[in-house]
């Protein structure tokens, strides 16, 4: 009985190493700047693709963001990369898009969400 619960222990162990080290070696980030916002202001990243979400950093034009591709709609930053930026920035204009960022400044990063009228391919 004990040998069938290791087994089965590491079994769970090693299903969960594979899951995540694919998982990672699969992401691969698309750099987009904030770009458009007005003079004075930022561009804020949130926990959800929604105004009304907790804001969880805030960013000046200029700023290059890690997004990970994937934006509301199914519109996926990859996939239009190849379009003129022009093209590109028209796709994800009403779109929220998902950001891999660092908030708090202190190595723990974390997803978020930025509003793609404001950002432009890198």
């Amino acid at each position: 009985m004990k040998s069938c619960v290791s087994t089965a222990m590491s079994a769970a162990v090693v299903a969960a190493m594979l899951a995540f080290s694919n998982q990672s070696h699969a992401t691969v980030f698309a750099a987009w700047q904030v770009a458009g916002v007005p003079l004075g202001d930022t561009l804020n990243a949130r926990k959800y693709p929604a105004n009304t979400s907790q804001k969880q950093a805030a960013y000046p034009n200029g700023t290059v963001l890690q997004m990970t591709g994937r934006c509301t709609g199914g519109v996926n930053l990859l996939d239009i990369a190849r379009q003129p930026p022009w093209k590109q920035r028209q796709a994800i204009r009403y779109r929220w898009c998902e950001v891999w960022h660092d908030p708090a400044q202190n190595g723990h990063f974390v997803t978020g969400w930025v509003y793609g009228k404001y950002i432009a391919p890198y």
